[in-house]
């Protein structure tokens, strides 16, 4: 039993069709049902629709140039208390977080949710209070406005770069910004023009109104589908005179995200004309064939529906901001603990002590317990420094650096285009080098959209091994005429076809339903068969040298079920010949059994297979007279058959397309961008998962997954029947046994050995994680909970019982698609790529990115942790939603082997360091608190207090934060390995944070106590005792500053001789502003500010205290310079053994072919990806008929446009 047929015997009522877009699924504004309304038809439930629900009522009404009537009262809606608006957007789009009015508001409120600067906040508050206040207001003030008001402009210049637009379009024949257009309004696009809007098609410069429309940034397919005005605008819309005075009323449905489905009506002049989805130009489409159109705004900016489709702009943050978030709570935690213990300490020492001493006595008669609570509050400010205001503006200014570094990246600047790298945000980079799981769009992100025409197959000959074998060679057949089959080959390429053509100067334009066609088409020309024009009933080619008109008898176009079209031709001398094109799989079946060449075209085809080449079989058949009118007369009957018109059809067809005589076959390739295998494999080698998610057609996805090396034919493919039928098992699994809710299944999917694949549509993708629409999944639900509490009969196990089940389903999927080596999800909508990635992040807690290039790929860019755009041929939409921009997909290695990876390891390293030098600085305080009765006296002076972090110490480490690399880009590159620590999280955690508490608890531990043995009953060498309290406070300074400033220097792998300058330069600096500020000509000016007069040169020129320091700092560095040569000897980290890690793994064996004989075919991916062509449109005459009398200057010829580089 097939998996197809296993899954249908379980229950499923309907199966997902693999051709089909599953929009229908997605929810609509207009679909939805409250949930009171469901409450209340709970007991009288309906039978779950299957289909797609009715059409709501149209409630949204617009008048023809007429912008004033969008304004009227009855279309306001409130939007805050008795403020109304129009419920009509305009067309400005909003791709920025900002606006004037909510900057200030919005962006401290996103910098206050750092607890750092909540903290610092309530701290200045505390020190306002004249009582507790241990140091001056200003010195948190002046800090914390400096470091909201550094992020404030950072985060405004960011979005200053997503607000920058620069499109334009055509109003009223006056040039006008997109951002101004609105609802009503006329517009005239001219070739080649994006969509501005989502546009009712009133006229066009092509006969009745045609247009064709590129809709890749839609669907991701690159097949140009065509739109059709309706005949009574097409008439009468033509003249700028007439578009004036247009005045129609359009009602239609409200603003929804289903790209499928439009229902209207156009009422004017007393008539009421039906419009649907045929008669509208959707935003973000490119015209591709037409001089001039017209139409008219029914839904502007985020009204229409690929904006619906969009997804909210989010506030992206970092795992390790959010670390760094619960450290500060814990840091907080640890300030309090300690605060609170030498609060009850001052207590106990007053009551016992101080209370006793007469000399000590300050005038205040407060109780022991109230001192202590103001010792309590006091040592709260003291100890702030524990967390650094200062920490977030060394963040920011890293962050901004490393983002500059990127932008400055040539080796990911594409010269083609002059289109350099860009990090359109400055707050995710060393999230780039965490990431786990990649979303990748595959139209114009994997590959180009560009076919060429490689190689092929004629009479069992393969030409195309050497260009001079394809071009010369054939050339020199043609023109010799020896070989008929040779000159039957390209004249059926230049026959076979729906391509239209117009001719520009000299120049022939072909227009194509699909890139590969044109590609066929246009070989044809370049090896002597000009396809010239064609009309509703004949073909005029150019063969060689002369002309010649073919009688058109019958079109049979290309379906996705036939896999194949023909023609059927009568000849100049009164033969009658079909020509048929397609899939091997399909040709092969209706070979005549004399047909020659049929084993070496097999062989050919397998070559080609294996190098991923679209492949595409030729044939033809000579058709008596008698033989054609007996089935022209079955045709006819059948084309006007009133019931399964197609099946019919299909059924007819394969009464002429038997006994067909095999010509060759072609090969074409889809080019994919350049590196694109050579990324993915060394992506793969970092253990970065790459799911491909497309709108694409499945065997179109999936051979781009050949030629791309995320799929190989060792891999065992599993498709959305064996998923369903998996996940149901392990459904059933789980609700059999009773302690299925309560333990987690932890067996594997894939139990048998080999690497697996996962190719799912987004009609199976659906029905596996029972993503219906909300209301139809709610009423299931509810009906199959009372069936299930009211029936003895088990649950279908095809549905869930309740949301947990559904939840556990999802997870069960995600946990399978994890197990792959490859997942390539297609015919998916922009809601369905979003949702995946979504998924991913909940169920796995992991940094996902998505890249993509079109306006399909928005949401997913947005739901990712880190999105990137690819700018290329689909416009801009996605670069401008997205947080770095680049014009190749090859550069995302680089991007996050090199940048991301270096980032991460810089934050890291920083943060570490920070920690540990702010802790060793600020526990000092905590151990003098025990000799100085714990009276929350400083153990430092001030000035050092105030510039410890902003000019002692804190220049080195931004510079190891800004340059410091393990390793350079080159090795990065070719040890994709070095990359897991960063996916481990494993260089700051927790475990690393309490490692810099315990290393800065030991450096402030010897800071204090080893000045404080030296300096207890010493007596200098002019026999003056040195051991006061201001010099004790020079000697612990000066030997905490060199010794972080030394400890920052063990901990950089990367010198410069700016790091150099630095380390020497901070410590320099300290002792020249040290002298300064102690010197006698500044306490002479400032006599309550500065009282260290004469301390730091009456201490310094002791010799015994420079030993003092030279111990204190000897100790606290040896036992860190031994610790680190012991764990780079014995448990060496990824990167120190780096030059070992893919010696073992360079596989120098030859790579497996691709492709196998007696496996699974995957060629022919032309004939599946095509989508059907223009043969209805050719043969009803539409597009060739004589225009109106209004227009009698336009050529009868159909118009047409290139598709760039595709034909």
């Amino acid at each position: 039993m097939s998996a197809r047929a296993r899954a249908a015997s379980q229950g499923s009522l309907e199966e997902p069709d693999d051709e089909v877009v599953p929009y229908s699924d997605d929810e609509t504004d207009d679909e939805l049902q409250s949930e009171d309304d469901l409450d209340r038809s709970e007991d009288q439930l309906p039978e779950p629709e299957i289909g797609p629900p009715p059409a709501a009522e149209p409630g949204w009404s617009i008048r023809a140039n007429d912008r004033e009537y969008c304004n009227q009262p009855q279309f306001k809606k409130k939007v805050f208390l008795c403020i109304k608006k129009s419920r009509y957007s305009g067309n400005a789009i909003k791709t920025y977080k900002y606006n004037f009015f909510t900057f200030l508001p919005l962006n401290l409120y996103e910098q206050f949710k750092r607890v750092a600067n909540l903290y610092f906040l309530c701290l200045l508050i505390l020190q306002i209070i004249p009582q507790i206040s241990t140091l001056p207001w200003y010195t948190t003030l002046v800090p914390l406005v400096l470091v909201l008001g550094i992020t404030a402009i950072k985060d405004l210049v960011d979005d200053l770069v997503s607000l920058c637009t620069c499109e334009f379009s055509f109003v009223r024949f006056v040039a006008t910004r997109w951002m101004n257009l609105q609802v009503g309004d006329v517009v005239r696009l001219k070739k080649n023009d994006f969509i501005p809007a989502d546009i009712l098609l009133l006229s066009s410069s092509n006969p009745n109104s045609l247009c064709y429309v590129e809709t890749a940034e839609l669907d991701g397919e690159t097949n140009l589908k065509f739109k059709m005005g309706l005949k009574v605008t097409d008439e009468r819309l033509q003249e700028e005179d007439q578009l004036a005075r247009f005045n129609a009323l359009i009602l239609c449905e409200e603003p929804n995200n289903r790209l499928d489905k439009f229902v209207g009506t156009m009422i004017w002049d007393s008539q009421s004309y039906p419009l649907d989805l045929d008669n509208m130009l959707l935003r973000g489409c490119k015209i591709r064939n037409t001089d001039v159109c017209h139409g008219l705004v029914i839904f502007a900016g985020n009204d229409t529906k690929i904006m619906r489709n969009g997804g909210k702009t989010r506030f992206k943050r970092t795992r390790i901001d959010k670390l760094m978030n619960y450290m500060v709570y814990t840091i907080f935690v640890l300030l309090v603990l300690l605060c609170a213990g030498l609060a009850i300490g001052h207590t106990y020492w007053y009551e016992s002590i101080g209370s006793k001493a007469w000399y000590l006595y300050d005038g205040l008669n407060y109780s022991s317990s109230y001192r202590g609570f103001l010792s309590f509050w006091g040592y709260i400010i003291i100890l702030n420094t524990m967390v650094p205001i200062s920490l977030y503006v060394s963040v920011e200014v890293i962050r901004l650096g490393q983002s500059k570094f990127i932008n400055w990246d040539l080796q990911m600047y594409y010269a083609d285009k002059d289109k350099p790298a860009k990090a359109r945000t400055t707050t995710l980079n060393e999230q780039l080098g965490q990431i786990e799981y990649i979303f990748s769009d595959k139209t114009g992100t994997l590959t180009q959209n560009i076919m060429a025409f490689k190689k092929c197959t004629i009479t069992g000959r393969t030409y195309g091994e050497t260009n001079h074998q394809l071009y010369h060679f054939l050339v020199s057949c043609i023109r010799s005429k020896k070989d008929p089959q040779i000159l039957e080959f390209f004249k059926l390429l230049s026959l076979c076809h729906t391509v239209m053509v117009e001719q520009k100067g000299d120049e022939l334009v072909y227009q194509a339903a699909s890139p590969d066609e044109g590609a066929l088409v246009t070989a044809a020309c370049n090896f002597g068969f000009v396809f010239l024009s064609r009309t509703q009933d004949t073909i005029t080619i150019m063969e060689m040298d002369h002309e010649e008109t073919y009688e058109m008898l019958a079109l049979l176009d290309f379906n996705s079920d036939r896999k194949r079209m023909s023609i059927i031709l009568r000849f100049p001398d009164g033969k009658i010949r079909l020509y048929c094109k397609g899939a091997d799989t399909v040709i092969y079946q209706r070979l005549d059994a004399n047909s020659k060449d049929k084993e070496t075209t097999q062989e050919a085809l397998d070559i080609f297979a294996n190098e991923t080449l679209r492949t595409l079989c030729l044939c033809y058949k000579d058709i008596s007279q008698a033989e054609y009118d007996a089935w022209a007369q079955k045709h006819q009957a059948a084309s006007v058959s009133m019931g399964n018109r197609e099946e019919v059809l299909d059924t007819v067809y394969e009464e002429i397309e038997k006994n067909l005589l095999l010509i060759g076959a072609t090969a074409i390739e889809d080019k994919l961008q350049d590196g694109v295998p050579e990324t993915i494999a060394k992506l793969a080698k970092a253990d970065i998962k790459i799911w491909v998610l497309t709108g694409d057609k499945k065997e179109t996805a999936e051979n781009i997954g050949y030629s791309c090396q995320l799929l190989t034919d060792d891999m065992k493919i599993h498709y959305g029947e064996d998923v369903n039928v998996q996940l149901r098992n392990r459904q059933t699994q789980r609700r059999n046994d009773p302690q299925g809710r309560n333990k987690k299944l932890k067996e594997l999917f894939f139990t048998e050995p080999g690497k697996n694949a996962l190719v799912i549509t987004g009609g199976w993708l659906n029905e596996i994680l029972y993503e219906k629409k909300k209301k139809r999944r709610r009423l299931r639900l509810k009906k199959l909970r009372k069936r299930h509490t009211n029936s003895s009969n088990p649950p279908d196990s095809s549905q869930p019982v309740d949301d947990w089940e559904k939840e556990k389903r999802q997870e069960d999927f995600v946990d399978m698609a994890c197990e792959c080596s490859a997942v390539i999800c297609c015919r998916v909508t922009p809601k369905q790529k979003a949702n995946v990635v979504s998924l991913v992040k909940r169920c796995k807690k992991a940094v996902t990115l998505s890249i993509g290039d079109g306006a399909n790929d928005v949401n997913m860019i947005k739901t990712a942790d880190i999105g990137v755009g690819i700018s290329g041929q689909e416009g801009m939409q996605a670069v401008m939603s997205s947080d770095y921009a680049f014009a190749q997909f090859r550069y995302l290695e680089r991007l996050l082997l090199v940048h991301g990876r270096w980032s991460y390891i810089r934050m890291c390293k920083f943060l570490r360091y920070f920690f540990y030098k702010n802790f060793a600085f600020t526990l000092v305080h905590f151990w003098f608190s025990f000799f100085n009765g714990f009276s929350s006296q400083t153990a430092y002076e001030d000035w050092f207090i105030t510039l410890y972090n902003v000019c002692y110490s804190s220049l080195p480490v931004l510079l190891v934060g800004l340059l410091d690399q393990d390793v350079n880009d080159k090795i990065s590159l070719r040890f994709p390995k070095l990359y897991l620590p960063g996916q481990q999280g494993s260089l700051f955690n927790y475990k690393n944070f309490f490692i810099s508490l315990f290393h800065g608890i030991f450096t402030s531990l010897m800071t204090f106590f080893i000045p404080y043995g030296a300096f207890l009953q010493t007596m200098g060498q002019d026999g003056e005792a040195p051991s006061d309290y201001q010099s004790f406070a020079v000697v612990a300074a000066s030997s905490l500053i060199i010794t972080v400033n030394l400890q920052i220097s063990l901990n950089t792998s990367y010198w410069t001789f700016v790091n150099f300058f630095a380390v020497l330069g901070s410590i320099a600096l300290y002792f020249g502003v040290m002298f300064d500020i102690h010197s006698a000509g500044i306490h002479v000016i400032f006599p309550t500010t500065f009282t260290f007069t004469g301390a730091a040169s009456n201490a310094l020129r002791q010799p015994y205290l420079w030993l003092t320091i030279i111990l204190t700092v000897g100790i606290c560095l040896l036992p860190i310079i031994c610790i680190q040569f012991l764990y780079q000897t014995i448990w060496p980290s990824v990167g120190d053994k780096k030059y070992e890690l893919e010696d073992e793994e360079e596989e120098k064996k030859k790579k497996k072919p691709a492709f196998q004989r007696g496996g699974r075919s995957r060629r022919s991916a032309y004939a599946f990806s095509h989508s059907r062509g223009y043969a209805d449109l050719i043969a009803s005459g539409r597009s060739i008929r004589q225009r109106p009398r209004v227009r009698p200057e336009l050529r009868e010829s159909i118009r047409e446009v290139p598709q760039d580089e595709n034909i």
